[in-house]
């Protein structure tokens, strides 16, 4: 039988496939690495890629594959992987974690099985398998249902059982079948791609791709010195787990993060297909009708730098004589590096290069400098949480290196010793932060909540709504006492609050979240800052629910011009008219209704008198007194009726008013 060019092609690549020896290593901080292979074809020769299965979806996402020698990229292979669930669908069975035995045994329905029970040999094919819970009685048993070859039903307790052995020889390999496909689903053998090339002669092939890797870490030292100089020294920590040397590669560390996902490329991608019939084929439902019915407040980073102009004094008010100075101690000196890394913008992203060749073995971790340069620091201290005492020891970084110093830990070093450390986020160059490393427990601060004050600002009046603009001043004032006998430059972070603007006192810098204060402290001195802020708001009424009272506060307020002024004046005048013309109305009722009920009185003493005899001459005088009450009852009701028909008129009036006022 004569094989196709085609299989004899696949067959040679497969059985002389070449490994590609690992050449360049990137390593990014988002999870991934870049790897660039490289090495010479021999005639008819492919190439192999070995790679975890939990490689492989970023390797068919990202490999580019080149030929230098002019050949072609015919084709590439891979060892493919179906699901498991996908594999295991098709048995007769399946095994749960934890599934009891009798719940196996009862999938197995009619398979011939021999039971070894009690020396006792029973051969017969599977009724059905159960468990029964446990009681008072007996505890949780499983039960197997046989029918014996005698014919006999019998039900065993697998407990009982020494040994189970199928009989059936189709069953028994699917079994084996079913428990190897389980366990080379948990194999972490190499999967391989091959990669086939065709041309004349030797071939260089050259291979690149994306894997999962373990971000690469930053560690600096910084160590300050007198004046603002200081040196940072930045180490660049990898992790080769990748289960091969790195032997003299090209390894490069890139500071950014780029968008990186996972997209299911390597196991089989199965559609679920909807179920389709004919609209014919299909009962009618019946059809249900519904029934009828009918942003930072607050002032701009200032552009000069700004220093609070505190009041500076002794608790004694006594001088401070200078303490006498102390011998230099030794700078703690940097690391001796043979050389540090070879810095690159990459677009937004910034890449430090080493420049000799690197070998990291597998399984093994590597510590490597990628930075040692002067750096212009200042040492301040900051303070940031009012529940703190005491403020922290810090330092102004000013990235002036010319290169992105990525997030990570530092370690400081002041005045020759270990100071503290600190965590930073990524620099970028010329751009400035505050590192904080050390509890400064020589000053203390104190903090006090000033009294609020509302201020009417503004009032306006449209469309029968009054509204006032108010503002609530609040003040927080910051104290400040240096116990050290050596002055201080102290930044103190003031909170930004939503609605609130500062008033008057302008920081120094502005964060997302903060207001920053410089303040200057002597040695042994005290200083006091307040930071007045104010919250402006609206609130709104309706002019014809306003009580004479309230409306006299806005007409008094200082904010308001004098045709407003008028305005309002005229709206409260005729206000009071209406109080005054409704108080007159409730007491012309209130009489109203006292007469009435004294009526009802005199007309039931009356009815009772007119039954005891020698009593008319009583019964007369409370007669008068109801013909009395009945003439202030009418004028009564013609003042009543007076009343609400003024009140009608005034309200009438207020309305115009109303309709005609705009400021």
């Amino acid at each position: 039988m004569k094989l196709s060019p085609l299989l004899v092609t696949a067959f040679l690549a497969t059985a002389f496939a070449a490994d590609l020896p690992v050449r360049q290593v990137v390593l990014y901080k988002h999870g991934v690495g870049y790897f660039e292979r490289a090495g010479e074809l021999r005639p008819g020769e492919g190439a192999r890629l070995d790679f975890k299965p939990s490689e492989m979806n970023d390797v068919l996402k990202s490999l580019i594959v080149q030929d230098s020698s002019g050949g072609k990229i015919s084709g590439i292979r891979y060892d493919s992987s179906e699901p498991l669930t996908e594999k295991l669908a098709g048995f007769p069975f399946a095994l749960s974690p934890g599934a009891p035995l009798s719940s196996f045994l009862d999938m197995l329905k009619g398979a011939r099985l021999d039971a070894s029970i009690g020396g006792q040999v029973l051969s017969g094919v599977i009724v059905s398998g159960r468990q029964t819970p446990a009681n008072a009685q007996q505890p949780e048993r499983e039960l197997l249902t046989m029918l014996l070859d005698s014919g006999d039903l019998r039900t065993v307790d697998l407990a009982s059982a020494t040994s189970l052995q199928l009989r059936d020889a189709d069953m028994q390999g699917k079994l084996k079948e079913y428990l190897s496909l389980v366990n080379q689903s948990r194999s972490t053998e190499k999967r391989g791609v091959y990669i086939d090339s065709t041309g004349a002669g030797q071939r260089k092939i050259i291979a690149s791709y994306v894997v999962p890797m373990p971000v690469w870490k930053s560690a600096y030292r910084l160590i300050l010195g007198d004046a603002g100089a200081a040196t940072v020294e930045g180490w660049a920590i990898v992790d080769n787990i990748t289960g091969e040397d790195w032997t003299n590669v090209r390894l490069s560390v890139v500071s950014g993060r780029p968008v990186s996902f996972v997209s299911q490329l390597y196991e089989p991608r199965y559609v679920s297909r909807p179920s389709a019939e004919l609209e014919e084929n299909r009962a009618q439902a019946p059809t249900v009708y519904g029934g009828v019915i009918g942003g930072i407040g607050g002032n701009e980073m200032a552009k000069d730098k700004a220093v609070m102009d505190a009041r500076l004094f002794r608790a004694d008010g006594l001088a401070v004589a200078p303490a006498p100075a102390m011998a230099p101690r030794a700078m703690a000196a940097p690391s001796s590096l043979a050389s540090t890394a070879l810095a690159e913008e990459l677009g937004e992203l910034f890449e430090y290069s080493f420049p000799s060749a690197v070998t990291v073995r597998k399984g093994e971790s590597a510590m490597l400098p990628f930075l040692q340069q002067k750096i212009t620091a200042r040492k301040l201290l900051i303070y940031s949480d009012p529940a703190s005492a005491h403020p922290l020891n810090a330092a102004e970084l000013t990235n002036d290196t010319g290169k992105t110093l990525d997030g990570g830990p530092i370690t400081v070093y002041d005045s020759g010793a270990y100071g503290g450390e600190a965590l930073m986020e990524t620099l970028k160059a010329t751009d400035k932060r505050m590192i904080s490393y050390a509890v400064d427990l020589g000053t203390r601060i104190t903090t006090q909540f000033g009294s609020n004050r509302d201020i009417v600002r503004e009032i306006h009046f449209r469309r029968g709504v009054l509204t006032a603009r108010q503002a609530i001043q609040e003040t927080r004032t910051y104290t400040v006492r240096n116990a050290d006998q050596k002055p201080k430059t102290l930044i103190i972070e003031h909170s930004v609050r939503p609605g609130y603007q500062l008033m008057g006192l302008k920081p120094i810098e502005t964060t997302a979240s903060a207001y920053r204060f410089e303040v200057k402290l002597a040695a042994g001195g005290t200083a006091e800052l307040p930071v007045n802020e104010e919250r402006v708001y609206d609130t709104s009424y309706q002019v014809s629910n306003l009580t004479p009272d309230l409306l006299m506060t806005y007409v008094q307020n200082k904010a308001l011009s004098d045709s407003a002024r008028k305005q309002l004046e005229a709206i409260l005048t005729a206000k009071r008219s209406i109080a005054d013309n409704d108080a007159a109305l409730n007491r012309a009722t209130q009489e109203f209704t006292d007469l009435t009920r004294d009526q009802d009185r005199l007309r039931q003493n009356i009815e009772s008198l007119n039954r005891v005899s020698g009593q008319q001459e009583q019964v007369q005088q409370y007669a008068r007194q109801l013909a009395t009450q009945e003439t202030r009852l009418a004028s009564l009701r013609d003042r009543q009726a007076e009343l609400r028909k003024k009140k009608a008129a005034l309200e009438s009036e207020l309305n115009a008013l109303i309709e005609k006022m705009d400021f």
